[in-house]
């Protein structure tokens, strides 16, 4: 994974992109603003909506296969091994050791980090407040701009009906993910700050996420001869 809001940026609504309301339905609707599935083959991109197009509200089904998709893709274990590694090399965990039984259980415990903080933040939270998971690209204006309107994602999301709303999903789904690691992370790690600093880790990780959706259309038409991206 309220009222209509605005972000600090003063972005104004007619900068936003369209809101979920067209009446495309059934495969043509999926398909419609699908951008590539994954971003040069590492990071996931299934919840990416090109410019400029509408979508149907979001199901609930739909927000179980595209948390799956983040969590089991073979895409979704290049973040987990990568922030293990930087673990590992900082002993954030001294309990799990060095060599490569040591990186294995930083792994897994990144992995399970990450596949409950997908199931929360774009399932079992959106689900309950109606709120719609996909990242809608802005794909128009400077970078300044784009990359103020992605960051904000974080704490601004569209709901189920395409209106802006705070992003509960986000900010509740990725700290009740991280109080839940307690249950498996060693004792020394399940104080407060350790907890804020895993809900912190996972926030971040997302607002990167959402400054690569933004630009990988771009990115993909220039470097590598993809579809034009809509302005």
């Amino acid at each position: 994974m309220s009222a209509d809001t605005t972000s600090s940026s003063s972005l104004n609504n007619s900068d936003l992109p369209d809101a979920p309301q067209a009446p495309l339905s059934g495969p043509a609707a999926s398909q419609e603003g699908q951008q590539t599935k994954r971003i040069l083959g590492i990071f996931p991109n299934f919840r990416a909506v090109s410019a400029n197009v509408h979508l149907p509200p979001q199901s609930v089904k739909e927000k179980f296969i595209t948390a799956t998709h983040d969590s089991f893709d073979y895409s979704s274990l290049f973040i987990p091994a990568f922030v293990a590694g930087i673990n590992q090399a900082t002993n954030s965990v001294p309990e799990f050791h060095q060599g490569a039984a040591g990186y294995g259980r930083y792994f897994w415990h990144t992995f399970v980090d990450q596949t409950s903080e997908n199931y929360l933040v774009e399932f079992i939270v959106p689900t309950i407040t109606r709120e719609d998971t996909r990242y809608y690209t802005l794909g128009s204006g400077g970078f300044i701009k784009r990359a103020e309107y992605s960051l904000s994602r974080v704490v601004i999301t569209r709901n189920d009906a395409g209106h802006n709303t705070f992003n509960i999903s986000e900010i509740v789904g990725a700290g009740a993910a991280a109080g839940i690691s307690n249950f498996y992370y060693p004792q020394s790690q399940r104080t407060f700050s350790n907890t804020a600093s895993r809900w912190g880790t996972s926030v971040g990780i997302d607002a990167g996420t959402f400054l690569l959706h933004e630009f990988w259309p771009d990115i993909n038409h220039k470097f590598f001869h993809g579809k034009q991206p809509s302005q």
